[in-house]
């Protein structure tokens, strides 16, 4: 790709960035951080036909609204050969929580200050220092599972109350069942075993629910548990047999001998073949 240096009025976006956009959340950080260091990632664009000077934003509106909010007049862009909007929208990465403590703890080692960083992010310099301690206490194999992972500060802080070795199932359960949120969590640790509790650690009380009923869950759940890691296990050999299965029937269908077969002997039997090799994903 080429660089050049081009007029805001000159770049037309291709679509507008309303309030109810999926990363709107982000667009004060992204303002406050053009405002204190400038454009760090151009902007892509591709020169629009019938135009000389016109240009066509594939990549970057968000960025785009915020310098014409602050009041800059051109943003240095790299020119695409390609009109391909879909490709740079369809394969963005959102920072996690877990990259983002990553981000500001090896920023804060090379000098800078929070005050800085709660400027150049538009945060509250409390949630800077928060984010420093985030991990504390978390085992770092518990941290390496989830770290790519949209877990919720609330939902790490769990984490504490288990031992290391509960935190690593806790994020293999996580990751297995996809789900990252504070209310799975808390499930995970009511369930936890007493003596896989940290020491000290006491659990929010339930209303409504005996220590008896308490302990029956706890039990539960290791069943459970138990038995999801060994679905888990034969998940992976189970798709393999049934991938080989497809293709096997695949190429019988393929055969118009057998297909004619089937169809006149066992009709059923070549409707269940069919919707067997129609699966896209097994």
């Amino acid at each position: 790709m080429e660089g050049i240096t081009l007029s805001l009025t000159s770049i037309l976006p291709i679509r507008q960035v309303k309030p109810t956009d999926h990363a709107f959340g982000k667009y004060k950080s992204v303002v406050a951080s053009i405002r204190e260091i400038g454009l760090i990632e151009p902007l892509i664009v591709h020169p629009k036909r019938g135009s000389k000077d016109c240009y066509l934003l594939l990549d970057g509106h968000m960025r785009l609204k915020a310098m014409q909010e602050i009041g800059l007049s051109e943003a240095f862009c790299l020119i695409s050969h390609d009109d391909d909007a879909f490709t740079y929208n369809d394969k963005v990465n959102r920072l996690s929580l877990i990259q983002e403590h990553a981000m500001i703890a090896k920023a804060i080692e090379h000098g800078v200050t929070e005050e800085q960083i709660s400027r150049a992010l538009s945060i509250n310099i409390g949630k800077v220092r928060a984010s420093l301690n985030l991990l504390e206490g978390i085992e770092p194999e518990a941290v390496e599972l989830l770290k790519e992972k949209p877990i919720t500060a609330s939902a790490l802080r769990l984490f504490r109350k288990a031992k290391p070795t509960r935190q690593i199932d806790m994020a293999h359960l996580m990751v297995s069942s996809n789900n990252y949120t504070w209310s799975y969590a808390e499930a995970l640790i009511i369930g936890t075993p007493a003596d896989q509790l940290r020491e000290g650690t006491k659990r929010k009380q339930t209303h409504g629910i005996s220590e008896e009923e308490v302990s029956r869950m706890e039990k539960e759940m290791e069943s459970l548990e138990r038995d999801y890691r060994l679905y888990q296990d034969r998940f992976g050999e189970n798709a393999l047999h049934l991938n080989a299965v497809q293709r096997y029937v695949k190429r019988l269908l393929d055969n118009v001998k057998v297909r004619r077969f089937l169809d006149t002997r066992y009709p059923e039997l070549l409707e269940e073949f069919q919707a067997l090799v129609s699966l896209e994903s097994l």
